[in-house]
This record gives structure tokens, C-alpha cells and sequence, in this order.
């Protein structure tokens, strides 16, 4: 089992780059941060875990940049993986995303994991030109846009919300195939969107017993003639003997523990407590 943080990044609280470098000296194996451009004041979509308006806390509202957190942590660390719990991808133009993560895998040598949500936030979306109806497609497209991108010599792409004709586009990324992992709740829908497009789920702090929607990736990824199994990624939750026991027997093959949206100080103690328990 592997184990890494998230890091709810704000503008207030521990740096990125602090607490990734506090990571990896503690001996963890990731770190990761989200991502929301904006919340707009009005809107209609429910956040998942209040089911209305209210936001759990302001922190979506301070969100930082995930690529250039990242890109700040990779400059001071060398081995923790650097992902997203999680991006959201097709709030970007897609070509120049794919130039962002390409950068950032080519430049910290092969370490970055692309966690995307479809989003919840259907008024953010919306700002970006993406109805919420349609955002299972726009996410297809930017992921097989951004995947050529990163993997042919000449690329180009034709579909609803990304087109583009052939074009060079450099660096590609360290990693021959960079992995793209879903965050979104464990369901039919979203586990055959995994199986037909991406390399794993990462779960949400809502999907607490898994056992079930694990089972149901796997049906969908044997369905979809993939080889191997899908990446889990288990986000939140505790982390004791027996729950890291019950996980990795259903082939979970990473917990993420949340730190907290403190000061550094406490932050820092709060990493070294935790690796001090989970690293062997």
C-alpha cells in the first residue's frame, strides 16, 4: 500500500511547496491538490456534500492554481509523485493544458498523475463555454486531444469541444504514458467512462465503505477488454491498521490523507505524526 497527502490548497495555510517537501521527507509516495478557476456567487448546481447552494467551507473560493503549486513543489523535491485530487481539465484550453503537464512531467522527470473530475460545479463549467450535460464528453475529448498531444509526433483532433489540425507539440511528458485517473462517485456511469477512457479511480471523501464500487470497476474494466487492473486511489478517511488492511485486500493501491488547512507549523508536525505511523 502507498500512502500520500492533499494538500486543500488556499491562500492562507502552508505553502504547496512546503508541505511537498515535508512529504516526501516523511517518506510519503504523492502529493496532490485541486483545482477550481472560481465559484460564481449564483448558481444552481448542489455541492455534493451540503446537496445545495452552501459550500462546506471557503476554501473553494481560494483555491490555488494546481500547475503552478506543482510546479513550485517539483522545484523542491525530487522523488513524490505530483498530482491532482482533482483538476478539472476542460476549464482549460486543452492544447495549452497539454503543453502545462507535459512541462511539468518533462521537467520534474517523470512524477506527475492527472486526476480529473468531470465537475460538480455546472455554473463554473458553464463559464468555460462547457454545458453541464455534455461535460462526460467534453473531458473524453480533452483527455484523447491531450493524450495525442503528448504521444505523436504530429497530432491533431476533431470533435465537439477540441479541434485542432497537425501540429508538433513539445516537450512530451517523461512518462511513456502519462496516467489519467477519474474523481467522481463510484457509479455505473462512471466506472464504464474509467473503463473506456482512463487508468483508475480516485474516490471521493464521500465513498467511504468501497468494497462494492471496487468490485463494479473491475467488472467494467474486464468488460472493456483492458489488460491489468485499474489504479485506486482511496481519498480520505482514516488511515487505521484495519481499514489499510481491508483496502489493499480489495487492491486499493493508494490512500491519501488530508492535511490540515493550518499554519505551517502545525501542518509540518501534522506530516511528520502521520508518516512517522504509516511508513514502515
Amino acid at each position: 500500500m502507498r500512502f500520500g497527502v492533499v494538500l486543500f490548497t488556499s491562500d492562507r495555510g502552508i505553502a504547496p511547496a512546503a508541505c511537498a517537501r515535508a512529504a516526501e521527507d516523511a517518506g510519503f509516495y504523492s502529493f496532490y491538490v485541486p483545482e477550481h478557476t472560481h465559484i460564481p456567487v449564483r448558481r444552481e448546481a448542489a455541492h455534493p456534500r451540503t446537496g445545495g447552494a452552501d459550500l462546506p467551507d471557503d476554501r473553494y473560493l481560494r483555491t490555488l492554481d494546481p500547475w503552478v503549486s506543482l510546479g513550485m513543489a517539483a522545484a523542491v523535491t525530487s522523488t513524490i509523485r505530483l498530482g491532482t485530487a482533482v483538476a478539472l481539465p476542460v476549464e482549460s484550453d486543452p492544447i495549452t493544458l497539454a503543453k502545462t503537464v507535459a512541462t511539468l512531467d518533462f521537467l520534474s522527470g517523470g512524477r506527475v498523475t492527472l486526476g480529473a473530475g468531470f465537475g460538480w460545479n455546472t455554473d463554473e463549467l458553464a463559464d468555460h463555454g462547457i454545458p453541464g450535460g455534455f461535460r462526460y464528453t467534453a473531458l473524453r475529448e480533452y483527455v484523447e486531444a491531450m493524450r495525442a498531444l503528448w504521444t505523436e509526433d504530429v497530432a491533431a483532433y476533431d470533435g465537439r469541444f477540441v479541434s485542432f489540425g497537425a501540429s508538433w507539440a513539445y516537450p512530451k511528458p517523461r512518462q511513456p504514458h502519462l496516467p489519467v485517473l477519474v474523481g467522481a462517485g463510484g457509479t455505473e456511469r462512471t466506472f464504464a467512462w474509467i473503463a473506456a477512457n482512463a487508468d483508475g479511480w480516485l474516490t471521493t471523501p464521500r465513498d467511504i465503505d468501497i468494497t462494492d464500487q471496487v468490485n463494479l470497476l473491475n467488472k467494467h474494466w474486464a468488460e472493456a477488454g483492458r489488460d491489468g487492473r485499474p489504479y485506486v486511489v482511496a481519498l480520505g478517511g482514516r488511515a487505521d491498521p484495519q481499514r489499510v488492511e481491508r483496502l489493499a485486500a480489495l487492491g486499493v493501491d493508494e490512500i491519501l490523507i488530508g492535511v490540515p488547512d493550518a499554519d505551517e507549523d502545525t501542518a509540518l508536525a501534522f506530516i511528520a505524526k502521520m508518516g512517522g505511523r504509516l511508513q514502515p
